[in-house]
């Protein structure tokens, strides 16, 4: 694919590493309905997504394919494994080829699950309102005109 149709899109060599990692698609056991989109073609149009961000319901005209279709396939293709295998496959060969330097490593919590969580919750401290000037130009309180500790009864305010 590097240097096909979909080039443009993905990397040079990625599809290589990813086609066998797709699973093979069902076959309708009835029979009929339309025939099945290159997995070639579906892998450009979530790379597209995936990269450039933008919603399913965005996808370019140009790969021939629904945003149904691309999105279903996304989620098949996602809870086959595909895409964490695919990581894999493709730090292996970086790897391999000494193109990237594991001594050091980050590991994100997000993925990596935690198998056993705290045992008690811990509550926050409470965090309820402090007494402070109704606005900031005052030094206290009673300084403050909108403070209530610093209205005087007069005339007009005795009524209220």
């Amino acid at each position: 694919m590097g240097r096909g149709t979909w080039s443009w899109i993905v990397p040079d060599g990625l599809w290589e590493i990813a086609k066998p990692l797709i699973p093979p698609s069902r076959v309708r056991p009835q029979g009929g309905g339309t025939q099945d989109t290159p997995d070639e073609t579906l892998f450009a149009a979530i790379i597209y997504v995936l990269v450039s961000g933008c919603a399913w319901r965005a996808l370019p005209p140009c790969f021939g394919i629904s945003k149904s279709t691309a999105h279903r396939r996304f989620l098949i293709w996602s809870r086959a494994g595909v895409w964490g295998r695919l990581h894999e496959a493709v730090l292996h060969q970086l790897d391999d080829a000494s193109l990237i330097d594991v001594t050091r490593v980050v590991l994100d919590t997000a993925h990596v699950r935690a198998k056993k969580g705290a045992n008690t919750q811990v509550r926050a401290p409470w965090t309820g309102a402090s007494r402070v000037p109704g606005c900031t130009s005052c030094r206290t309180p009673t300084d403050c005109p909108s403070s209530s500790a610093s209205r005087r009864v007069t005339p007009t305010t005795a009524k209220d």
